[in-house]
């Protein structure tokens, strides 16, 4: 059997944000234990609130 190589991710800005902001809730030790796949709708529901929120805060920033 041929093993397959796993290609790697090029990490947007939208993954290091996620990652971020994980971090900074206190759910990036939980990431890595469980995967993303391992998080309540709440959890990734604020994750993904305070997504939108640096975007639109770094939308205005460049507006400026």
């Amino acid at each position: 059997m041929r093993k397959t190589k796993k290609k790697k991710k090029v990490e947007t800005l939208e993954d290091k944000l996620k990652y971020e902001v994980a971090k900074e809730l206190g759910l990036l030790e939980k990431i890595k234990e469980v995967g993303w796949a391992g998080l309540t709708a709440k959890e990734t529901g604020r994750i993904g609130g305070m997504i939108t929120v640096k975007k639109k805060l770094m939308k205005r920033e460049v507006e400026k």
